[in-house]
């Protein structure tokens, strides 16, 4: 164990207050149990969900083994502290790929787990834990139990996305899904409005196994809602010599303001949407700049200044999906907010097995900004409002701030999911959001 106090960080810049290391070996030994304790893997959760201030984290990146992997059916199994990076070291040259994956690959397996973590191909394979075959849970009691959906299903569907409260994932079983290389076949189609998006987005999803679309959220006028939308396919084989991924570049310094602002954002959207090619034609690429454009770019949450960022995503339902995407869009305009990743999609009718899974059908959008206080509260409140009177749902793992209230209205149920919560586990994100 560790009795040092960590200075751990979401990747949003939340500070791990009064924290205690807690090796994983300590903790399943029953050591390290007088304080409520909480797995930590890579920090990637953008508010806190991964921390648990004044209490325990438990260094989950210490089980990173894989301890199998069957090359005949894609069949992985891992300890929960693998890098979604070092499994697609593994299965990526033998012909298999994650059949979810989220925007970057710096996440660990049992994190995604937790996160019940979704992709730009939910239409098709839905989330994460639906292609989870089996994980081994460790408990507060001492117990060791191996979840599947018929095996202590009540705690497999409540740990695929409950965020880590349910115990500690120590090894995941994971199913593949083969690909013929590693490379995608990309198309960019540039659309002039949120109209056009929608027509895009339902056509595209008929064909396309990827679907994500980037908005410029500062276009205003007759460019208001405009981007640029993106969909892709696995590759097939080719003899032409791969696509290449390009070097990972660090941020070059720790600014003492945010480098994200109008005026920067201006000059960036207007060169990000002159960069993409004017004709749909499908190009061939490698994997890693379509998944995961930002982990080219070591440590990039540093441009958001040293009091970090807040991410916003909501989903709504289809039937209000136009209505609270562009009013929400307008929102930000009025508040005189930068959103440097403006991402839109469409979620399909997939259902997760998670009891607190994130997606519904509808649409999803992300926005992000620097964090300025209470004017960056006041407009996430405000979005939060759009979002719950839609019918929809505000996303816990990327949230730093909701409300008791918006949780509830997100996630009416969660008292059925909080029977299943172990007593011992708890975090920053859930006192917050279920104080009495």
């Amino acid at each position: 164990m560790s009795d040092a106090r960590a200075a751990l960080r979401s990747w949003g810049g939340l500070d791990a207050r009064n924290t205690t290391l807690i090796e994983p070996a300590d903790w399943l030994a029953g050591r390290e149990r007088n304080q409520p304790v909480l797995a930590y893997g890579n920090g990637r959760s953008y508010g806190d969900s991964c921390l648990n201030d004044g209490g325990g984290l438990i260094v989950a990146r210490r089980l990173d083994r894989i301890l199998s992997f069957d090359t005949q059916s894609g069949v992985v199994l891992c300890e929960a502290g693998v890098l979604l990076d070092e499994l697609l070291q593994l299965c990526v040259p033998a012909g298999w790929f994650p059949p979810v994956t989220p925007g970057t690959s710096l996440v660990t397996i049992g994190g995604a787990l937790a996160n019940d973590v979704h992709g730009k191909n939910h239409h098709r394979a839905g989330t994460f834990g639906r292609h989870v075959r089996s994980f081994e849970l460790a408990r507060s009691d001492g117990s060791l139990l191996t979840c599947t959906p018929t095996q202590n299903a009540d705690l497999f569907a409540a740990t695929i996305g409950g965020m880590g409260l349910t115990g500690l994932i120590t090894r995941v079983e994971l199913q593949l899904m083969p690909i013929a290389s590693a490379e995608m076949l990309q198309e960019a189609i540039h659309f002039d409005g949120l109209d056009r998006f929608f027509e895009i987005a339902a056509a595209s999803d008929a064909t396309h196994d990827y679907t994500v679309a980037w908005v410029d959220s500062l276009a205003s006028g007759g460019h208001f809602g405009r981007g640029v939308f993106f969909r892709a396919n696995h590759a097939p084989a080719s003899d032409a010599p791969p696509a290449k991924s390009g070097p990972t570049l660090p941020f070059p310094l720790k600014p003492p303001f945010p480098l994200i602002n109008r005026l920067s954002l201006h000059a960036f959207n207007a060169l990000y949407r002159a960069a993409q090619p004017r004709t749909p034609e499908p190009r061939r690429i490698a994997y890693r700049p379509f998944f995961y454009p930002l982990d080219r770019v070591r440590d990039w949450n540093r441009a958001y200044g040293p009091r970090g960022l807040r991410q916003f995503q909501c989903a709504v339902p289809m039937a209000s999906a136009r209505e609270a995407v562009e009013a929400m869009l307008r929102l930000t305009l009025r508040a005189g907010e930068s959103s440097f990743l403006t991402v839109l999609k469409l979620f399909g009718d997939v259902p997760s097995p998670g009891m607190m899974s994130f997606p519904i059908p509808g649409a999803t959008l992300t926005l992000d900004f620097p964090h300025r206080g209470e004017r960056t509260l006041k407009l996430f409140a405000d979005l939060d409002g759009i979002a719950i009177e839609a019918g929809g749902r505000v996303n816990p793992y990327k949230d730093a701030r909701m409300s008791a209230a918006t949780f509830e209205a997100s996630f009416p149920h969660w008292r059925d999911f909080a029977r299943h919560v172990d007593p011992a586990f708890s975090s920053s994100f859930w006192r917050r959001v279920t104080a009495a």
